[in-house]
């Protein structure tokens, strides 16, 4: 499926040359209610869970995508204020799954649960794939991977691209000065299969939408 990842213009940039993706730690994402949408009004439980997601965060990381590129909201928030990229991917279909929102925290029957190994694959499936109702404009998909090599000059971790995740479009921001001839210096030999697109804030309703006119993007 196609889904859409949002950055600024160094990162976006640096991606398309080292053919990559910045992998998301867990314990350094934007929602401080990660893995933590379940009612906690129980001490011990509460805990646990937190012991779980410290534990969690030390091998698994996430990659995030968007279904959608035309919000400007998340421009704005992820892509440095309409002035970053937006790269589009064929991703595997089984490799990620969308995110859930939810007004009210998910309910946990205490009696028969002493830990969150006791909850079932299901629940704690969709523990992880639930988020508060007000991100709902991301319209997310994810996917888990596991950290493996470091990135020596960053810390950082990675996932190269590949059959499963394949770059197919880049998406410059409205307010972006990135030239054609500047992405095609990125793609390097891959700029055969990427379609480059600029984007334009929308004249008739609050949305980002294609650039048809070649002539105002050179």
């Amino acid at each position: 499926m196609r889904l859409y990842h949002f950055l600024n213009e160094q990162y976006g940039l640096e991606n398309m040359r080292k053919r990559r993706l910045k992998v998301a730690r867990i314990d350094e994402l934007n929602d401080p209610f990660e893995f933590a949408g379940v009612n906690f009004q129980d001490k011990p439980l509460r805990d646990a869970f937190r012991k779980m997601k410290r534990e969690m965060s030390e091998n698994r990381g996430l990659l995030c995508f968007s279904s959608k590129w035309r919000n400007p909201v998340i421009w704005s928030h992820y892509a440095d204020r309409h002035r970053g990229l937006c790269l589009g991917f064929d991703v595997a279909d089984e490799s990620v799954a969308p995110v859930s929102y939810s007004g009210r925290r998910l309910a946990v029957e205490l009696e028969s649960l002493k830990t969150p190994r006791d909850l079932s694959g299901e629940y704690v499936r969709k523990i992880l794939f639930t988020k508060y109702a007000h991100w709902k404009y991301e319209n997310e998909y994810r996917g888990f991977v596991t950290l493996e090599e470091v990135d020596e000059t960053t810390g950082l971790c990675f996932a190269e691209f590949s059959e499963r995740l394949i770059l197919r479009q880049v998406i410059v921001g409205a307010e972006s000065t990135v030239s054609r001839e500047y992405l095609s210096e990125a793609l390097g030999e891959d700029q055969q299969n990427v379609e480059l697109v600029k984007a334009r804030l929308a004249f008739k309703s609050f949305s980002v939408v294609r650039q048809k006119n070649s002539k105002l993007w050179s």
